[in-house]
C-alpha cells in the first residue's frame, strides 16, 4: 500500500505510539490542542471493511483518550467519500473539546437550524 500516506507513516515509523497493532499520530492541520489520529497498522479502507479491527481500533482510542484525559472530546471516522472520508485506510479522529471551542460538526443543533425543519 505504497500509495497510502498513512501505510507509508506506518512503515516509516512516524508515528507517536502503537499498542497492539493499532497507531497513532498527530493530523497534519489538527482541528483543537491535542487531536490525534487512531490508525491500524494493517491496512483497510474504512470502519465497514473490517467490523473487528474497527472495535480493536476504537478500543485503543478509548484507552488513549481516557489515559490522556482528553475529556470531553470527540472520537469519529467516516466510512467513504461522501461521508467526509478522505483518506482510504481506516482512522479514528481523537479531537478533544472544550466549552465554547467554536467547533461546530455537520450534525449540531446550529446547523440543523440553518437548514430547517426536515433536517432534524
Amino acid at each position: 500500500m505504497s500509495e497510502c500516506v498513512f501505510c507509508r507513516l506506518i512503515a516509516a515509523r512516524e508515528h507517536e505510539g502503537e499498542h497492539d497493532g493499532i497507531t497513532w499520530f498527530a493530523p497534519l492541520n489538527p482541528v483543537t490542542p491535542g487531536h490525534l489520529l487512531v490508525v491500524p497498522r494493517r491496512h483497510v479502507a474504512d470502519a465497514l471493511e473490517d467490523p473487528e479491527l474497527t472495535g480493536r481500533t476504537m478500543t485503543e482510542a478509548a484507552r488513549l483518550a481516557a489515559f490522556r484525559r482528553m475529556h470531553p472530546c470527540n472520537i469519529m471516522t467516516s466510512a467513504g467519500r461522501a461521508a467526509t472520508q478522505s483518506v482510504f485506510h481506516l482512522h479514528l479522529h481523537i479531537v478533544p473539546r472544550t466549552d465554547g471551542d467554536g467547533l461546530m460538526l455537520p450534525w449540531t443543533e446550529q446547523q440543523a437550524a440553518a437548514a430547517g425543519p426536515l433536517s432534524r
